[in-house]
């Protein structure tokens, strides 16, 4: 196992106000809830989790010039996150409310600056960073058409670099809208592709998950499916398959869950890890996530 090189993340900053519900949601009235309010966003929440295991890692995106965006900046300063972050105006950081209930979340979204994500940004940011080895992309920015350019050019100019690359299939629902073809098309040759159960079911029809990690490895070398509580798959080209089980613990609250999965895996990988160990890794940290109110690691 050796050190892994610097990692660069492109994405999501957010600020989420979580909800989590004491019942099923009472439409029309009034339902009590444990309410937080704190930093989010997939691409934060994953570099926050990576600066928690030692690793060096800088997060390109941007928040609104707002006092949202400045304390979002700070909270991920204290984490360990080197920021490479425009400041836009005119336009507010991006919030998510989110509703937790029963193991599951469901999200309302306002993408604010996330969407003046800049190619050019983006290109000066990676040019800034010589120690890089991996670049990470939520693909939330790839399914945002404002911010899609930003998105590609992170990949194209991690590939001109040499760095290996990763991509979190980010959400079901947008993937859907802008159709499996498009996206697995912006995502060719990735070293690395997580997808959820609804997103590889998106992607690649109503398989097993080790059929659709399968079926994806056409497309990236390597594929990931979470299944939650049924565990994590890993294929990859060699037709090596490797399953991890859940770990079982008193889910509070799955917010950042995905995230914290995501930067356990790319620790361990990129640190030499065999895929099941990785997996092991990543479902560690899934498990420490939903563990705990909220999507970062706590300090």
């Amino acid at each position: 196992m050796t050190h892994p090189a610097r990692v660069v993340v492109v994405g999501d900053v957010i600020t989420d106000v979580v909800a989590v519900l004491s019942g099923p949601l009472a439409a029309g009235s009034d339902t009590a809830a444990e309410i937080s309010l704190g930093g989010g966003g997939q691409a934060a929440n994953t570099a926050a989790w990576v600066a928690a295991q030692g690793v060096d890692v800088t997060l390109v995106a941007a928040v609104g010039d707002d006092d949202a965006g400045r304390d979002r900046i700070a909270e991920l300063d204290r984490a360990g996150v080197d920021c490479a972050i425009d400041r836009v105006e005119g336009v507010p950081t991006g919030m998510v409310i989110v509703l937790a209930t029963d193991g599951e979340r469901t999200m309302v979204s306002q993408r604010g600056a996330n969407l003046r994500l800049s190619a050019e940004h983006v290109e000066r940011a990676i040019a800034a960073v010589p120690d890089a080895g991996h670049l990470h992309l939520s693909a939330y920015t790839l399914l945002d058409a404002g911010s899609r350019g930003a998105g590609l050019r992170a990949l194209a100019a991690a590939r001109e670099r040499g760095l290996t690359t990763s991509v979190d299939a980010a959400s079901a629902a947008p993937l859907r809208r802008v159709g499996a073809a498009a996206f697995l098309g912006w995502v060719r040759d990735v070293d690395l592709l997580l997808l959820n159960a609804d997103e590889a079911t998106a992607l690649a029809g109503g398989l097993d998950p080790a059929a659709q990690g399968r079926a994806l490895s056409a497309t990236a070398r390597r594929v990931v499916v979470k299944g939650g509580a049924a565990g994590a798959v890993w294929v990859d080209r060699t037709d090596t398959v490797s399953v991890a089980p859940a770990r079982r613990v008193t889910v509070v609250d799955v917010t950042g869950a995905g995230d914290a999965f995501a930067a356990g895996l790319l620790t361990a990988w990129l640190a030499g890890a065999t895929p099941a160990a990785a997996l092991n890794r990543a479902t560690d940290l899934g498990a420490l996530a939903v563990s705990t109110i909220g999507a970062r690691p706590r300090p």
